[in-house]
């Protein structure tokens, strides 16, 4: 089974930096692309960040290019989303997803691909 867990969610102030940990179980990334998106309150879901599985780029979306990075530590089989310069815009429910195949580049942005989700770590910026 698959099963994705985020953690390291809270309360900052705008500016800071947090740093969100997904431990997907049940997935290889050579065979899975794992992503983070957000959705704020009467929103709908949006990628942030990604790790393709065809040719394991990072992408990003516009609005946090620049101040957030996505990584993966094999060896723990983590993936981290690492949030710095954070606005209040950021406040929102952040969830890692896993879509199995091959997918290249900012094709890993798009939501429908995905086939699981964790239950989400609320990130709340103060400002």
């Amino acid at each position: 089974d698959v099963q994705l867990a985020e953690s390291g969610g809270g309360l900052v102030q705008a500016g800071g930096s947090l740093r969100l940990s997904c431990a997907p179980s049940g997935v290889t990334f050579e065979d899975w692309a794992i992503g983070w998106f957000r959705q704020a309150p009467g929103k709908v879901r949006e990628g942030v960040a990604c790790i393709s599985s065809g040719d394991g780029s990072v992408n990003y979306a516009d609005s946090v290019k620049g101040r957030f990075i996505v990584s993966s530590d094999n060896s723990k089989n983590r993936v981290y989303l690492q949030m710095n310069d954070v606005t209040p815009d950021d406040t929102a429910v952040y969830y890692c997803g896993a879509a199995y195949g091959t997918y290249y580049g900012r094709h890993c942005l798009v939501k429908t691909i995905y086939d699981y989700w964790g239950q989400g770590t609320q990130v709340t910026v103060s400002s």
